[in-house]
């Protein structure tokens, strides 16, 4: 099935949300931001799981988005995180999430529910309908409880806004099992199934690891995109325990204290989240020094 031309392709980091003293640190977030797009990353996903989208108060997710889109200045695309458990929330969280001007909306399967396909269905159009901008879907089953399988997806992609969904799934023959069905853009939401993803026809990542290291993970993705995957692996080679390190406990602990580590951010969390076992610190250290990033 022929691909819809989509203006979600390259390496978009899902950005952490900082906090300090409890309150959302805007000025470190500003500073992210500025770095990333130094770094020369493609796009930014604001208040998605990585930016702990659940613990932050409407007022607060809001003022996360606008402030990333006040940074980026239209530099690059930000995506703003809207999904809710519910459709009604959803819709009205959706509508002032495009309100503020973002290139297009990150919305989750409902978690908790577990609907069907029928109703995903109903759900992204409702959203897609009341938004009136691109929506990339976001299926990450070991969150939400609900894995929408291919024949699911292009169910949803038969709107014309839904146009991207974000696989966090796995495994990688997903992105041919999808293609063959929808022409929906596929980006990996996996850092380490990224490559073999787009190998497959994903159009790229949207990353946790480009948080710590922004400019491999776009020179990698760059570089798959153009079919140069000999100098892709050796960059993928080089980030796997990187990759992996990111997820030795639930994300975005490691990839908070990461930053942390590098004097970029507070190390910060909210409950139920708590700050990195001091055990596997050394482990994710090990890891960072082999990717090649500085603490």
């Amino acid at each position: 099935m022929t691909d819809r031309p989509s203006r979600f392709s390259g390496a978009w980091t899902a950005i952490v949300t900082p906090f300090r003293n409890g309150a959302v640190d805007l000025p470190a977030l500003r500073a992210l931001v500025e770095w990333q797009i130094s770094e020369g990353i493609d796009g930014l996903v604001a208040c998605g799981c990585t930016g702990e989208a659940a613990t932050l108060s409407r007022e607060e997710h809001l003022a996360v988005i606008e402030t990333v889109l006040d940074t980026a200045s239209g530099r690059v695309p930000v995506i703003g995180g809207a999904g809710r458990n519910d459709t009604s929330a959803t819709v009205a969280l959706a509508r002032d999430v495009a309100k503020l001007g973002v290139s297009g909306l990150l919305v989750i399967t409902p978690y908790y529910n577990k609907p069907t396909p029928a109703g995903l269905e109903a759900h992204y159009s409702a959203v897609a309908d009341a938004a009136g901008i691109p929506v990339m879907a976001y299926n990450v089953p070991g969150r939400t409880g609900t894995n929408m399988s291919p024949e699911t997806v292009a169910r949803i992609a038969g709107h014309p806004l839904v146009c991207a969904i974000k696989d966090a799934a796995g495994p990688a023959e997903r992105v041919t099992a999808i293609r063959a069905l929808s022409p929906i853009a596929v980006l990996s939401g996996d850092d380490a199934l990224a490559l073999a993803q787009i190998a497959l026809g994903a159009t790229g990542v949207v990353s946790v690891a480009s948080n710590v290291a922004p400019a491999a993970v776009v020179e990698m993705v760059a570089k798959a995109l153009r079919s140069d995957f000999e100098g892709a692996r050796k960059i993928n080679d080089r980030l796997h325990p990187l990759f992996g390190a990111l997820f030795l406990e639930t994300n975005p602990i490691p990839v908070k204290k990461a930053l942390e580590l590098m004097g970029r951010i507070g190390g910060d969390l909210r409950l139920p989240l708590t700050g990195m076992s001091p055990s596997l610190v050394p482990r994710l250290q090990e890891a960072m020094a082999a990717a090649g990033v500085t603490a």
